[in-house]
């Protein structure tokens, strides 16, 4: 079995550049896969999940 590297919630906001508050409304809308490790523990997010966000949030830039 291969181990994922697990985020918290508040090292991926630092790594996009946004308030944890935000990764926390992507959480509840469904936007962003999390994994509940209960109580004081909280929520992580896997490395994979991450990179699921993030394909589907990719978009090309239009020249104007």
């Amino acid at each position: 079995m291969t181990r994922e590297r697990l985020f918290t919630l508040e090292e991926v906001a630092q790594q996009l550049g946004v308030n944890v508050e935000t990764v926390r409304r992507w959480a509840r809308n469904g936007e962003i896969e999390v994994i509940d490790l209960g109580g004081r523990a909280g929520y992580r997010i896997s490395e994979s999940a991450l990179d699921k966000f993030l394909r589907t949030r990719i978009k090309p830039i239009k020249d104007e």
